[in-house]
């Protein structure tokens, strides 16, 4: 594979609709469209026809009361599938962390996973399992209610929605971690990608809790394991980008840090592991999140040294009581291979 030699990657963001607010500093309440560029390094694969496509990321959706949270995720679902996306993303997080963590709740969600007209993949996020034990979301029993999630969602090797996708899971690939169904990944025009169970409430880490922390490490061991095969594939297959998806921000907790501390749960899956392969990948690495609910298209994952990492983007989706939704727009040809814009939630 070719080394880095030179200077060139302009990653455009093409907004649209009322503006966006990704952080206060770039808040902009009153724009029609914005346009953000972020020019990095690096070096330009042999060329390889690949044609261009487009896919929907979206997460921590549906939030609030069901008589206003539903129709506007309804609606949503009616303007991605007018859309005809490749596939859409749900990155975690299908109900409030203060509503009920039921089966009612889970196969509601379900139903409305298989409303999409095309291929939905979906990674858990915390509130369906990891902040159970809340009062409001009924106190159930955390890893309890993993199993039940898993048996649900990942029963079968494709992906939900009315027009599935093969996937390659975790389960079925790994001896090693045949529990980890939720873990999946595939290629779509010389693109991988890749599902990674990491979580936030620091991906479910929580040291006066044995039970937890004894799922954590084995979670946390398959991940590690699921990345490092992951980008070796890639790079066997001489993909052109790669793109993995997963719920946590895991940087919300850092502050002005660029490295994680010991008590965090993602120091290992990220700073030890992920931001390594992404370096040593060097093509285009998209990484798609939610948890904190601003939608921000960035480069703030930094390497041991403090410097950012130039081939690394970071996707955070809208989420709350924000329902909006991002189409991806992929040209694997291309040294930008990725943009974005805001698919909005209007009624008619």
């Amino acid at each position: 594979m070719t080394r880095l030699a030179g200077i060139l990657w302009c990653l455009v963001v093409a907004l649209t609709g009322l503006g966006f607010a990704p952080s206060e500093a770039h808040a902009d309440a009153e724009a029609e469209a914005e346009a953000v560029a972020i020019a990095q390094n690096v070096s330009s694969p042999e060329p390889r026809k690949a044609s261009p496509f487009h896919f929907v990321a979206l997460g921590d959706l549906p939030y609030g009361p069901a008589m206003l949270s539903h129709p506007a995720y309804e609606r949503l679902i009616a303007q991605i599938n007018r859309l005809k996306p490749a596939f859409s993303v749900h990155i975690g997080d299908f109900k409030s962390g203060s509503s009920l963590c039921s089966d009612e709740a889970f196969v509601e969600q379900l139903g409305y996973f298989n409303r999409f007209e095309q291929a939905l993949i979906y990674t858990p996020g915390d509130n369906e399992w990891t902040d159970c034990h809340r009062a409001l979301a009924g106190r159930f029993d955390p890893r309890e209610r993993l199993a039940r999630l898993r048996s649900l969602f990942f029963a079968e090797p494709r992906s939900l929605g009315r027009t599935s996708l093969a996937l390659e899971r975790q389960s079925e690939v790994d001896t090693r971690h045949p529990t980890y169904v939720e873990n999946a990944r595939f290629s779509h025009h010389r693109v991988r990608f890749l599902t990674a169970h990491i979580v936030g409430s620091n991906n479910g880490f929580n040291p006066l809790d044995p039970s937890a922390v004894d799922e954590f490490r084995a979670r946390e061991e398959a991940v590690v394991a699921w990345l490092t095969d992951g980008f070796a594939q890639a790079t066997r297959e001489q993909a052109l980008a790669m793109v993995v998806m997963f719920h946590a921000d895991v940087l919300e907790a850092l502050g002005d840090r660029s490295d994680f501390p010991d008590q965090s749960g993602f120091a290992r899956v990220i700073g030890r592991t992920l931001i390594p392969l992404v370096m040593q990948f060097e093509r285009p690495v998209l990484v798609i999140h939610g948890d904190s609910h601003r939608f921000r298209v960035d480069q703030p994952f930094r390497n041991a040294s403090g410097k950012t990492v130039p081939n690394m983007i970071r996707l955070e989706v809208f989420g709350a009581m924000d329902t909006r939704a991002v189409k991806v727009a992929v040209d694997p040809d291309s040294l930008a291979p990725f943009s974005f814009t805001i698919i909005e939630n209007r009624a008619p």
